[in-house]
């Protein structure tokens, strides 16, 4: 078929009509269907339920004979710890385990340094007058909303196939000290399934911050979550950071959440000495500890790093087909068309589909209206707002295989209406 930035004005106008009549049919069939968020289907969870049919017994004490019943142990197992640093390629010295939820532990991160300061930081990150933010987007928009709603300026960085723009990274960090921190996905990056270069992670550990309280929350979230085989390398930041005396900068965070139970998960903060010694004193205040029953019954039934693996093939078995599904209707479609493009990632939760400028509102839009929840438009940009309104986050893995094929049948229909309609008026 003719891409329609080939057509001329008739075509296009005749291309209109038929495909708001293939629209106007698919919306008359009732439906309810969930692309909006990056959610585990029940099938995936299912994967980790014999994890609660382990025995009582073996998750009363740590191998150090501590009750994982009563209080203590703020900072986690040991065993939790070494599954993490193991994953991490960290020392388990470098592991707190928290609860269900890393988010959880970044804005308490963020509200923490907000009341009481981080370590090497001169005084609270409250103290000090209007703050900054860097946010790379598309992004995570809930990373944007912890630090909009604590009061910060949100600053959008563009992303690039490597990582964040670093030159502008480089140039507000270095060069305004209300910059606080920055913003990362840096495996399978949510939504763009880009891995960050080594020249990247470099440069992030190589930054010279005019803030002495500056720091990268680096949210390894799918450090473990290839789908397909063609797992790709992340430099481990705290290495690129030990080459340049700066590992105090990085707080990094991890989580079970879709490993497996993202309601009953077990998360971590990893950080250098120093900051685990100054974070541990100021948690000290806030909790006695976590659920350390939950830590063991993780490290149980996941047993070590290579078993954490060995269970994400199971994952990628359920997530690879939808991840298929949605390229290739994408390739079959759209693609002829000229009008989008979109990554193809190996791992991570998400497609994240570039459309013409002005269109991605509208497509959301159409596809509400028809029975399909997406993202809302906007959303993997800091306060919701697309510069281009040309993005749109697509989440394969919560639906069904036959509620997905119905949906992106839906999507792509929506997305070429949407083209239309901006071409047409011009």
């Amino acid at each position: 078929m003719k891409s329609y930035l080939e057509m001329n004005a008739q075509e296009l106008t005749q291309e209109l009509a038929a495909v708001k009549a293939q629209y106007d049919a698919l919306a008359a069939v009732p439906r309810k269907l969930d692309m909006s968020r990056g959610k585990p289907n029940p099938a995936q969870l299912d994967l980790s339920m014999d994890m609660l049919a382990l025995d009582p017994a073996t998750l009363t004490h740590t191998a150090s004979g501590a009750d994982a019943r009563n209080y203590g142990l703020p900072t986690g197992t040991d065993e939790c710890k070494a599954l993490f640093a193991d994953l991490l390629g960290l020392k388990p010295s470098n592991i707190i385990v928290g609860g269900q939820s890393s988010l959880n532990l970044m804005y308490d991160s963020v509200a923490r340094a907000l009341l009481l300061g981080v370590y090497g930081g001169s005084k609270p990150w409250g103290q000090q007058g209007p703050l900054k933010f860097l946010c790379p987007a598309p992004g995570y928009d809930r990373h944007f909303a912890v630090t909009a709603a604590l009061g910060f300026e949100l600053i959008s960085i563009p992303m690039t196939p490597t990582g964040p723009d670093m030159a502008l990274v480089k140039q507000y960090a270095e060069s305004d000290p209300s910059v606080k921190g920055v913003w990362c996905v840096p495996k399978y990056s949510n939504p763009t399934g880009i891995t960050y270069s080594a020249d990247t992670v470099r440069a992030f550990a190589a930054l010279k911050p005019a803030a002495d309280d500056f720091r990268i929350f680096w949210d390894n979230a799918y450090c473990v979550h290839c789908f397909d085989g063609q797992d790709e390398e992340l430099l481990n930041i705290f290495d690129a950071c030990r080459e340049q005396g700066s590992e105090d900068m990085v707080y990094e965070f991890a989580s079970t959440s879709k490993i497996t139970f993202g309601g009953a998960g077990v998360s971590v903060i990893a950080a250098s000495e120093n900051n685990i010694k100054f974070i541990t004193k100021q948690m000290g205040v806030q909790t006695i500890g976590h659920d350390k029953i939950n830590q063991l019954r993780h490290v149980r039934f996941l047993k070590d790093a290579a078993g954490v693996r060995d269970h994400m093939k199971r994952h990628a078995a359920y997530i690879r087909p939808k991840f298929e599904c949605v390229l290739n209707a994408l390739d079959s479609e759209i693609a002829p068309l000229g009008i989008a493009h979109w990554n193809k990632p190996h791992g991570g939760y998400f497609v994240s589909y570039e459309g013409l400028p002005g269109t991605a509102t509208r497509c959301v839009a159409l596809c509400k209206d028809a029975g399909l929840v997406l993202t809302p438009a906007g959303a993997p940009f800091p306060y919701g707002k697309d510069p281009q309104d040309n993005v749109i986050r697509i989440a394969p893995t919560f639906p069904s295989p036959e509620e997905l094929a119905q949906a992106m049948e839906l999507f792509c229909v929506a997305a070429k209406l949407a083209a239309l309609e901006t071409l047409t008026a011009k």
